[in-house]
């Protein structure tokens, strides 16, 4: 073997052999969304679904004037989330793959359909909050968004309530979710051509890079989110980087550290962002949306239930998806379909109804200043990591 070959095989190892601390992952990821804003957007993960689904109706013959300009959307590789949420799938993929642990995974009967329908109800919850778990929190929190937080207090008390109901369903119907379930195409412990297949993965993805040449402004951000997409997709699975997870484990387990590494990427996320903002680098309206005070709560509380069932939001069950698992297939199966069908019939009659005070956006330093704001967040996340250790430490919330 030349030196150049063991240098090869030892990056290898590092990079695949194992899976990656989750602070890690949460760190490169909040740099990732930093650089994302600086092209054009922060990171967020629903508007891509959205406009998969609006492209699939499309398809079938279905238009959407509410919701798309001219009843026609924008094609899914000259959207910036569209393509980013394609370049994650295809990412987290090849890593997968790269790392031997792609296999076909099919859950019992129940979980399947859980899986679905908890991306109905995190397509429902996303357009009612006008956000995700990444758009509505983990970019919205550094970008200084009091809907942001009470976004994420709607979160919890949906996860709260999920696990309570996956209790009961344990307790009293066992049956809803077992059942055989299956798995196809795994690596064997011996040889396996997985690792060529995801190399085959990832050339695809470098691909739809190579699609966008850079001659112009457009161009250039959507290069930039394609390249951003595969690292995103690959720091996931290869992290295993979940919302879900730091939200529902002080519920169920009291484990605190999904929770401290999410807490970790958003302070890296609060300093670049403010950065951003405040120097005019990017907009200072970025990833605040128009949700406070009650489309925050009730998106949250819909989308927290939903993403619990499912087993992953939406970029959990991107990642997921990636790595074989059919559950996490039909979850996005159900946010592609709900969200644009909420978008055009449920978001506006439910904003026609309500007060104009319950439904504004709400940019922290136009409130307390900029450094005012900043205080805010980081009052937020000291209470919510005193609140979770002392909950592990106590397992008061905690079912086990």
């Amino acid at each position: 073997m030349s030196e150049e070959e063991g240098i090869f095989d030892d990056i290898y190892e590092l990079l695949f052999s194992k899976s990656w601390n989750m602070w890690a992952g949460a760190m490169l990821l909040s740099v990732l969304s930093i650089c994302l804003f600086i092209i054009a957007n922060p990171w967020g993960s629903s508007g891509g679904l959205l406009n998969w689904g609006q492209n699939g109706f499309d398809f079938l013959g279905l238009s959407f004037p509410e919701s798309t300009k001219d009843g026609s959307p924008t094609n899914i590789l000259d959207h910036r989330f569209g393509l980013l949420s394609l370049t994650m799938l295809l990412g987290a993929m090849a890593s997968a793959m790269l790392a031997r642990e792609f296999a076909v995974r099919i859950a019992p009967a129940g979980e399947l359909v859980k899986g679905f329908t908890g991306g109905i109800l995190m397509g429902v919850g996303a357009v009612i909050g006008m956000g995700c778990t990444i758009g509505g929190f983990y970019s919205a929190w550094p970008a200084l968004s009091g809907g942001g937080i009470i976004f994420v207090l709607g979160l919890a008390g949906g996860v709260f309530a999920a696990v309570k109901y996956i209790l009961w369903e344990m307790e009293a119907h066992p049956e809803w979710s077992s059942g055989k379930s299956y798995t196809y195409c795994a690596a064997n412990d011996g040889e396996s051509r997985q690792p060529l297949y995801g190399l085959l993965v990832l050339l695809v993805g470098l691909g739809l890079v190579w699609r966008y040449d850079g001659s112009i402004a457009t161009e250039q951000k959507l290069l930039g989110f394609a390249v951003i997409g595969l690292l995103i997709g690959l720091i996931l699975q290869r992290s295993r980087f979940c919302v879900v997870r730091a939200l529902r484990e002080p519920f169920l387990s009291g484990d605190s550290k999904p929770a401290q590494a999410l807490m970790g990427g958003l302070l890296v996320g609060l300093a670049g962002f403010v950065v951003i903002k405040y120097y005019g680098v990017g907009s200072e309206t970025a990833a605040v949306a128009s949700n406070f005070w009650f489309p925050a709560l009730l998106g949250g509380l819909i989308f927290g239930f939903g993403m619990t069932i499912a087993g992953g939001c939406t970029v959990g069950a991107t990642w997921r998806a990636g790595e074989g698992h059919v559950k996490l297939w039909l979850a996005l199966l159900g946010l592609i379909i709900s969200l644009p069908l909420a978008a055009e019939y449920l978001k506006p009659p439910l904003l026609d109804i309500l007060p104009a005070g319950m439904q504004q956006g709400l940019f922290l330093p136009d409130t307390f200043g900029y450094l005012g704001g900043i205080m805010v967040i980081l009052l937020v996340i000291p209470l919510w990591y005193l609140f979770v250790r002392w909950n592990e430490k106590t397992g008061r919330f905690a079912a086990f």
